[in-house]
């Protein structure tokens, strides 16, 4: 179980898992802004809360997750292995606008009747995963549904619970996400298909060149500073952080720019995950160095607290 657990997280789940076949456009919603806008409001009070909920709890190949090759992973003696991981939606609520999802945890199917879920050809592979709070499970209890998922991500684990969002729910991503792994393994690309199935097209932020480079690009995501989209490619081509600043101070979202907490705090990039690590390493440092100008700064990983 543990090899073939490996293989599939490492190979399928948080490598290529999207596909070129669902449609795409251009969001309407969001401000390209730069950088120094961010920088202005970063450490005022906001008035958006945020929840981070553990769907799922699993495990995943430490030289995917961390960069095993760089002199301070070795220094550490990190090996390779498995690794614990968890799989997480972020819940936003907004004052004006709304509840708003980060990622999508896990689809509830999962857990209740796994080849029956969208990514159910992978039954096998989750025998070992814990559920926590699978995504229906979580939707079923609120009296209103949420007005959009924010995705940092293509990959498997980010959309494993996108079955469980209501059909017309706003889906955003970063560019290039879809046609980055048009050339995904066929059970991923299946999976894929399942879990967009009905919903509408994929809204990629609207991103342009920040001319003092501190980022690809940044969207103000409501146009009032409240939610930042930031663009970290590397992981993937279009991978977003978000950034929202809250009441008790600026929450940052990395996705997979950053999937561990050994990583963060060691400033090594995610490994043979990442389609460019040489790129996510680049991107990590960015982030980095955000948290580092900002003390206050509340940093929540990809798959680790």
């Amino acid at each position: 179980m543990r090899k073939l657990l490996s293989l599939c997280v490492g190979v399928l789940l948080f490598t290529g898992c999207a596909t070129g076949s669902h449609d795409t456009q251009k969001s309407s919603l969001g401000v390209p802004r730069p950088f120094s806008a961010l920088e202005a409001v970063i450490d005022s009070p906001g008035t958006v809360t945020v929840e981070t909920i553990a769907s799922s709890d699993w495990e995943a190949d430490r030289g995917g997750l961390i960069n095993l090759q760089h002199p301070r992973a070795q220094a550490a003696g990190l090996t390779p292995g498995q690794e614990p991981v968890q799989v997480y939606f972020h819940v936003l609520k907004h004052p004006t606008q709304g509840t708003f999802l980060i990622e999508t945890g896990v689809e509830r199917a999962m857990r209740d009747a796994p080849t029956q879920a969208a990514f159910g050809a992978m039954a096998d592979s989750l025998k070992g995963m814990k559920f926590n709070m699978p995504l229906g499970d979580w939707l079923a209890q609120q009296k209103e549904a949420p007005r959009a998922v924010f995705l940092t991500h293509l990959h498997f684990d980010h959309i494993s619970g996108m079955a469980d969002v209501p059909a017309k729910t706003a889906i955003y991503t970063g560019p290039g996400e879809l046609a980055s792994s048009e050339h995904a393994d066929a059970v991923i690309r299946e999976g894929t298909q399942r879990a967009l199935q009905g919903k509408d097209p994929i809204r990629e932020w609207a991103y342009e060149a920040d001319a003092a480079g501190r980022f690809a690009g940044v969207v103000d995501v409501f146009g009032d500073g409240s939610v930042w989209a930031l663009w970290v490619p590397g992981h993937t081509p279009g991978s977003t952080a978000y950034l929202v600043r809250t009441p008790q101070g600026p929450v940052l979202f990395t996705g997979d720019a950053c999937h561990t907490r050994w990583g963060w705090e060691h400033d090594v990039e995610p490994g043979t995950f990442s389609e460019d690590i040489a790129r996510s390493a680049g991107s990590l440092a960015q982030l980095r160095r955000l948290a580092a100008e900002h003390p206050a700064m509340d940093v929540r990983f990809g798959h680790q607290r």
